[in-house]
């Protein structure tokens, strides 16, 4: 009975390693920058500026790979969307209209979707190539 839960068991503890290493990565890349840009045209931008959101993808892309390339999928999909989500609301939170609960859900279903799809992708790719034997 030992053995049958050691798996459910760590695919958990790396899902809950992936929240907090998604909800930090936000936190370094976008947590910062709460000024929105206003243009001569009285226009405003942001906060966020496109390096940022880039380099927050990429550094995701880490934490996601090693989840996934050792067959954890669903905690690569769920650790690194729940943890984008929960950042996302607590940052946005402030927002007086409430229009940012739409942001929260934009931010889960698109992160679900591409960790999904990149998580699959790795997994199988990882899967086919495995051990290497000799001839």
């Amino acid at each position: 009975m030992r053995n049958g839960l050691q798996k459910p068991v760590r695919e958990l503890f790396v899902t809950l390693l992936l929240v907090v290493v998604a909800a930090a990565l936000w936190a370094a890349w976008l947590g910062w920058d709460q000024e929105r840009d206003v243009h001569p045209d009285g226009s405003t931008t942001g906060p966020y500026e496109a390096w940022q959101v880039i380099g927050l993808v990429l550094t995701l892309l880490v934490p996601v790979y090693w989840a996934a390339s050792r067959q954890y999928v669903t905690a690569a999909v769920l650790g690194t969307s729940l943890g984008l989500a929960v950042a996302a609301c607590y940052d946005w939170s402030d927002d007086g209209s409430g229009l940012f609960v739409i942001g929260v859900g934009m931010v889960l279903i698109g992160s679900l979707v591409v960790t999904c799809g990149l998580s699959l992708l790795i997994a199988s790719w990882k899967r086919e190539a495995g051990p290497r034997r000799l001839p």
